[in-house]
């Protein structure tokens, strides 16, 4: 496969690229920095968020190599950021419609990286892709993937572009320690109670479904697979691990890892446009994809503690 990812700077992206170069691949990335960890592939730094108007053979003039399969990856992905930075919402959604103009002009299929905030602050503990009800949207971020969706399901509709949308849910592991740029719940953790500081919980029945990078990973390249072979096409799936951890438990495993003993504040309320519950019904994608995420948390916390302390795992 000759693979193009947008966002291929980032911790999916990263990992992904690299994989697929490890199968034999070829990865040609997009992106608006250049990657910290690796420079095993070439990366084009553009801003796909800008209003474009060129899309054969790349977006906005920039040459693109040819490619099979488009993963859009890229966007603003910090729930609170947006919801005080809510254009950068605006971004996400700039985001899709240039890289659908790119695959509507080119020809080319693409994986659609949406989220479990498309779900909204679950009081209904439904998660199997058909309940996704928008009138629960919570924030700008996830008003942006519900949009990116829609653009995903007309441009199928209108022009014939074929299409998987995973929803992703809390993914970590190896290359996310810049919370600098983004600041990301485990890796935050992780350095707080490394240096014997107090981690804060908003809500202390607040649960999610933790996926470790590789489940995250080995879930996309299936769908690629199967999308490029016409086996499973415009499908929107969930993929996760399928299972809640509170993130009282989370920072315990944490602390655990490490060999310290935690200090959590729990704070009543939680932040705006913040889930406080949701784990990922993947029933379609074992069906559709043979997905079986093999890394719980317990598991995945090791390995992230252990790539963050040493830059492996």
């Amino acid at each position: 496969m000759r693979v193009l990812i947008t966002g291929s700077s980032g911790q999916i992206g990263t990992n992904l690229a690299l994989r697929l170069l490890a199968d034999g691949h070829s990865v040609f990335g997009v992106d608006r920095r250049a990657n910290p960890w690796t420079g095993a592939f070439p990366t084009l730094l553009q801003d796909l968020a800008t209003p474009q108007r060129e899309f054969r053979g790349g977006i906005g003039g920039a040459p693109y190599p040819p490619c099979d399969i488009v993963v859009h990856l890229a966007a603003n992905a910090k729930v609170y950021d947006l919801v005080e930075q809510p254009h950068r919402a605006l971004e996400n959604i700039n985001l899709t419609f240039n890289v659908l103009e790119y695959c509507r002009a080119n020809g080319l299929p693409v994986i659609f990286s949406s989220s479990r905030e498309v779900y909204g602050d679950i009081r209904r503990y439904l998660t199997e892709e058909r309940s996704a009800d928008f009138s629960f949207t919570e924030s700008p971020y996830s008003a942006s993937k519900i949009a990116g969706e829609a653009l995903i399901y007309s441009y199928a509709r209108c022009y014939g572009v074929r299409y998987l949308v995973f929803r992703f849910s809390n993914v970590y592991g190896r290359y996310d320690t810049d919370i600098e740029r983004m600041e990301r719940v485990i890796p935050l953790f992780i350095r707080r109670l490394s240096r014997g500081e107090p981690v804060t919980v908003y809500g202390r029945e607040k649960v999610l479904d933790f996926t470790y990078v590789d489940d995250c990973v080995d879930g996309i390249v299936l769908g690629m697979q199967r999308l490029l072979a016409g086996e499973v096409v415009n499908r929107t799936i969930n993929l996760a691990y399928g299972q809640g951890n509170s993130l009282v438990r989370l920072a315990e495993l944490i602390a655990e890892a490490l060999g310290v003993q935690p200090q959590i504040i729990v704070e009543p309320v939680k932040r705006p446009g913040e889930v406080t519950y949701y784990v990922a019904d993947i029933t379609l994608a074992r069906e559709l994809l043979g997905f079986t995420p093999r890394v719980p948390l317990e598991e995945g916390v090791r390995r992230a503690v252990a790539w963050s302390l040493r830059g492996e795992g």
